[in-house]
C-alpha cells in the first residue's frame, strides 16, 4: 500500500510545473492575471515583431500579446518546428490577431532588412539568443555572432525602419560575467544603451533577469527527469545559488517595461531571494515521496565552464531606482558613449575574421574589462 502511495505522488510530482515546484522557494510576488492597460494601449493596432518567438520567453510573450489588440503579430524564429506548432497552437486557441510566422535568422543583415522593409514593426522584443553557458563557452564566435551582432542587425533595422521601440531580453549572467554566454549578452546591452535616443526615434531597452522556472534545458525539469530515472540528481556546488522567475511574470514585465520606457534603460525585475540549488534539489525529492541521499542519491559534480557560484543582477556603480510597476526597477548607470561603442563592436567584428577561440576569448577581456573567465571549480 506504501509503495502505490509513493508511486502515486511520484507520478503527481512529475506533473507539476515548475512555478508550482519554486512557489515556496522564490517569493516573488504575484501579479495580477488582468492585462496591463499601459501595455495593452502601447501594442493596441500596432506591429509587433518578436524574435526567438519559439523559445521560451518568445512563445510567452507572443501568447500575452494575442491577448491584448495588436493590429498583427509577426513571430520571427529559424527552428521552424516549433514555429509552426507556435502558430497552430495560436490558431486553434481562436486567436483572432492576424499572425505571420517568419522563419529567418537574426544575422542574417540582408534577410532582417527585408523584413522590416516590408512590415516596418512598430514594437520589437529581442528573445532571440544562445543561452546555454557551458557549451557557448566552447563557441565564443558563435556567441558574438549571435548575442551581439544578431542583436545589433535587427536594432540597426529597427532604427532604420522606423520602429517606436526596441527591446532586449538580456540575462542577470551579463553582471560581472565570467561566461563567453554573459559577456556576449553585457555588450549588446552596452550597444543598446549608447543609441542615440532622439526624440519620435527609436527607443532600446534591455531587462535583465534570472532564470525563468521550467524554460528548455533548465534545472526543475532536468531535477524531475533524474527523480523518474532513478537518480542521481546532479548538483554542480553544494553552496551554489540563482536567481529564478516564473515565465508568465517575466514576460508580463517585459511588457510593462517597453510600455514604461522613455528610452536607453536597463530595467531589472524583482527576483525574490536567490534559491540554494541543493535545497531545491532536496526538496524535490522529498515532493516526490522520496528520500534525500537515501532513496535518490545526489551527486556534486563541480561548477562547469563560465558557471558562478551566485549570481548579481546589477553591475558596481548601478543603482537600482523603483518604478510605478511593482517589481520593476532601473539601473541609473553610466551608458558608453555612442562612439566608443561602435569601435568596441568593429574590433569583435574584425577579431572573428582572425582569431581563434582562446584568442576571441581574450580580445573580449580586453574590450570588456568587467569579464573576468572562470575556471571550472
Amino acid at each position: 500500500m506504501q509503495k502505490a502511495n509513493n508511486h502515486s505522488k511520484l507520478l503527481s510530482f512529475l506533473a507539476l510545473g515548475a512555478d508550482e515546484v519554486l512557489s515556496e522557494s522564490s517569493p516573488v510576488p504575484v501579479q495580477s492575471s488582468q492585462p496591463d492597460p499601459a501595455s495593452a494601449e502601447m501594442v493596441n493596432g500596432k506591429t509587433v515583431l518578436i524574435t526567438g518567438a519559439a523559445g521560451s520567453i518568445g512563445s510567452e510573450l507572443v501568447r500575452q500579446l494575442a491577448k491584448l489588440s495588436p493590429g498583427l503579430l509577426l513571430l520571427l524564429d529559424r527552428a521552424e518546428t516549433p514555429l509552426v506548432d507556435l502558430h497552430l497552437e495560436l490558431e486553434e486557441q481562436g486567436c483572432k490577431i492576424p499572425l505571420v510566422p517568419l522563419v529567418a535568422d537574426i544575422t542574417d543583415a540582408r534577410g532582417i532588412n527585408r523584413i522590416f522593409a516590408k512590415y516596418r514593426p512598430h514594437i520589437v522584443f529581442h528573445a532571440a539568443a544562445y543561452k546555454h553557458v557551458p557549451i557557448m563557452q566552447r563557441y565564443p564566435a558563435e556567441a558574438l555572432r549571435n548575442n551581439v551582432f544578431g542583436t545589433k542587425i535587427p536594432a540597426d533595422a529597427a532604427l532604420k525602419y522606423g520602429a517606436e521601440c526596441f527591446l532586449m531580453i538580456s540575462t542577470d549572467k551579463a553582471v560581472n560575467p565570467v561566461s563567453v554566454m554573459g559577456a556576449s549578452k553585457r555588450l549588446a546591452e552596452i550597444y543598446l544603451q549608447s543609441r542615440p535616443q532622439e526624440p519620435g526615434q527609436t527607443k532600446f531597452l534591455s531587462t535583465r533577469f534570472g532564470n525563468v522556472m521550467g524554460s528548455n534545458g533548465s534545472v526543475v525539469p532536468r531535477f524531475q527527469k533524474q527523480i523518474a530515472a532513478g537518480g542521481p540528481l546532479t548538483i554542480t556546488n553544494p553552496d551554489a545559488t540563482r536567481y529564478f522567475i516564473s515565465i508568465p511574470q517575466a514576460c508580463a514585465r517585459v511588457l510593462q517595461s517597453a510600455a514604461i520606457s522613455k528610452g536607453g534603460e536597463i530595467f531589472i525585475f524583482d527576483m525574490g531571494r536567490p534559491v540554494s540549488i541543493t535545497e531545491l534539489a532536496e526538496k524535490m525529492i522529498r515532493m516526490a515521496g522520496l528520500r534525500p541521499g537515501i532513496d535518490i542519491e545526489m551527486k556534486i559534480t563541480g561548477l562547469r565552464p563560465g558557471e558562478k557560484m551566485d549570481e548579481e543582477l546589477y553591475l558596481p556603480g548601478e543603482e537600482a531606482i523603483a518604478t510605478t510597476r511593482p517589481g520593476i526597477m532601473i539601473l541609473n548607470g553610466n551608458p558608453e558613449p555612442t562612439a566608443l561603442a561602435d569601435e568596441l563592436i568593429f574590433k569583435l567584428k574584425e577579431g572573428m575574421k582572425t582569431c581563434n577561440a582562446k584568442q576571441l576569448v581574450k580580445l573580449m577581456r580586453e574590450l570588456l574589462p568587467e569579464f573576468a573567465p572562470a575556471v571550472k571549480g
